[in-house]
């Protein structure tokens, strides 16, 4: 378990998971979230209860489909079961103390929050989302201006391991002309993807100039990140945001 390192921790409570501190064994090993990938059912469960106790209360979550869908949590939960959870790829609240989880092994998590620690999101930020425009819809959710939003950018795939073709290209040049910048193009007619870039952009095109990542990528920290793209059978790391 890892904090974020963004200025607003007196008010908002953040977790980063690592692989590191579960209960899975390989090729989960050890702090697997995700229930979805094959890994065992009580296992994974007992991997949620270490996770809880961090936790002011047990997570929201979703059931992520590669989407431009936002869910606004209005309601605290028990328990989420797997039937239950909305099909979406972020989550928004101005609850307090009702933690907001969002999984990834290579995509990127996004976490937003108000300044004065009033509104918070976590997002999902796969390409298919970004190029959905997941970060625009999400940040409409505030009533905050969006000058005084802050964004963070958690572990995800980095530009020299984040191949893609030219379909992915194209979706966003679509969207904006100035994300043929976040691609390299190689001698193999394939890209490499800036991943973190086009959400930075995306971001500060909205006015949203505070942003704070470490720029980890999960696909060349097998020690310490899942990364599907690496190992393909493996398992789910989790973001977690929360108003104090």
């Amino acid at each position: 378990m890892q904090l974020v390192d963004w200025p607003l921790h007196q008010l908002v409570g953040t977790i980063q998971t690592t692989r590191l501190g579960g209960k899975s064994i390989s090729p989960y090993s050890s702090l697997n979230l995700g229930f979805h990938v094959g890994d065992n059912h009580e296992t994974v469960l007992a991997n949620h209860q270490i996770l809880n106790e961090f936790l002011p209360a047990p997570a929201f979550w979703l059931d992520q489909v590669h989407s431009s869908e936002i869910t606004e949590v209005t309601h605290r939960v028990n328990e989420l079961s797997l039937q239950n959870r909305p099909k979406a790829d972020a989550l928004f609240t101005r609850l307090r103390n009702q933690p907001l989880a969002i999984m990834t092994a290579d995509c990127l998590p996004i976490l937003l929050a108000s300044k004065d620690g009033q509104e918070v999101a976590a997002i999902h930020g796969g390409w298919r989302p970004l190029a959905g425009g997941i970060i625009a819809k999400t940040v409409a959710k505030f009533s905050t201006p969006k000058s005084n939003l802050v964004a963070w950018l958690g572990p995800a795939i980095g530009p020299s391991a984040f191949e893609v073709g030219q379909d992915v290209v194209d979706a966003f040049i679509s969207v904006n002309l100035s994300h043929k910048d976040d691609f390299i193009k190689h001698e193999n007619k394939k890209y490499l993807a800036n991943i973190f870039s086009i959400a930075k952009r995306q971001l500060s095109d909205l006015g949203i100039k505070e942003i704070y990542s470490e720029y980890e990528c999960t696909y060349l920290q097998p020690e310490k990140y899942f990364s599907y793209r690496r190992d393909v059978q493996t398992g789910r790391l989790a973001t977690l945001i929360w108003r104090k």
